[in-house]
């Protein structure tokens, strides 16, 4: 890499994190939060930051926000959160964690969400490596233990959804939660360094490239393959290219690592638009635009891809890449959640879940 790339990439990064540290989060230790509740807002308005109507607080949405004020440093307003999501969401009766509950704390949908108890130890190991809380390990290995014991299926994979008492499958195995149980138990070893995290991740791997991978293109699809009106998203397979060469070794046995060198290269011949940068949301099988929409949380996949592949040639998109990511999807009150190919505003609010892809993303980035 040549000096001049490497110089420009750490400037264009830290303007970055500047804008994260100044314009985004004030937003969420302010106005985005509730604090007769502790819990932050699903979202609030791009013009002056007012919280939309409450109609639901998400256990994820407030697991994601656990984690980047455990990022950021900022431990008084993550013990708060810590402690909120625990009063309100933990399942006292059955174990686990509500996905929702109403405008007053009261439990509005108990469903039993993998995504959700993916993020709660994927927060939990980030709180606990940035604190010391044992608090936050308890939860951590008693989330970990119900997922092995409620969630698996016959063929090794987790289910999506289940009742509040675990009963009946609501949805099977999807390959979103299952991306963000492998995130999250890559956090709870680095925390813990429990070797029973590992053996999780590679299981867990294996029944990956088992049931979604995409043999023409690499890719990990959104069903299991043969599913009707499956898709793959570009976004996705930038994730996940940066979640398994973090696992390295220990899901070599996958064969993941090679798919995924696939997947990329897939997914940015077809899903990146040359002329300004913009993610598509999502491709068909063969490789057409399916969604056109470019949410912000594809792009910034995409500069953590570039930023851990690492070539010489994506370093060169990834100085190009910033400047376009910043023009096209922020501002100075914060930032356009979607677009269109055309540039125009497709979601002007601000939900409480970006922060937490801002954050990885940058951390990320060199400089």
């Amino acid at each position: 890499m040549s000096v001049s790339i490497d110089r420009s990439i750490a400037v264009e990064a830290a303007v970055l994190r500047a804008h994260y540290a100044q314009a985004v989060l004030p937003i969420w230790r302010g106005p985005g939060f509730n604090s007769a509740l502790q819990l932050p807002y699903e979202a609030v308005a791009a013009a002056d930051h007012a919280p939309l109507p409450a109609v639901r607080y998400r256990a994820m949405a407030c697991a994601r926000q656990l984690y980047v004020f455990s990022q950021a440093g900022e431990a008084a307003h993550a013990e708060q959160l810590f402690h909120a999501m625990c009063r309100y969401f933990h399942d006292e009766k059955h174990g686990g964690w509500f996905y929702s509950v109403d405008p007053e704390g009261a439990p509005l949908d108990a469903t039993k969400d993998l995504y959700t108890h993916a993020f709660v130890i994927f927060a939990c190991a980030h709180y606990a490596s940035a604190t010391g809380d044992r608090d936050a390990l308890r939860v951590i290995a008693d989330t970990a233990s119900l997922l092995q014991a409620r969630f698996a299926a016959a063929d090794g994979v987790l289910q999506a959804a289940l009742t509040q008492d675990f009963a009946t499958v609501r949805a099977g195995a999807l390959q979103n939660p299952l991306m963000h149980l492998i995130e999250a138990y890559l956090a709870a070893y680095e925390t813990t360094g429990e070797p029973a995290y590992e053996t999780a991740l590679a299981r867990l791997a294996e029944s990956v490239a088992r049931r979604f991978v995409h043999t023409p293109t690499g890719a990990i699809a959104e069903l299991p393959i043969g599913s009707a009106d499956n898709r793959l998203e570009p976004g996705h397979q930038f994730e996940w290219f940066y979640l398994v060469k973090r696992a390295g070794p220990v899901v070599a046995a996958s064969g993941l690592e090679a798919e995924l060198a696939r997947a990329f290269d897939f997914a940015q011949r077809h899903g990146v638009d040359r002329a300004t940068g913009g993610v598509c949301a999502a491709l068909d099988e063969s490789g057409s635009v399916k969604d056109a929409t470019q949410r912000i949380w594809a792009q910034t996949e995409y500069l953590r891809a570039l930023a851990t592949r690492g070539r010489e040639e994506d370093l060169e998109t990834l100085a190009l890449q910033i400047p376009r990511f910043q023009a096209r999807f922020l501002h100075p009150r914060g930032w356009y959640e979607c677009v269109t190919p055309q540039g125009e505003v497709a979601r002007a609010d601000m939900p409480s879940t970006t922060p937490y892809h801002l954050a990885t993303a940058y951390a990320s980035l060199p400089g």
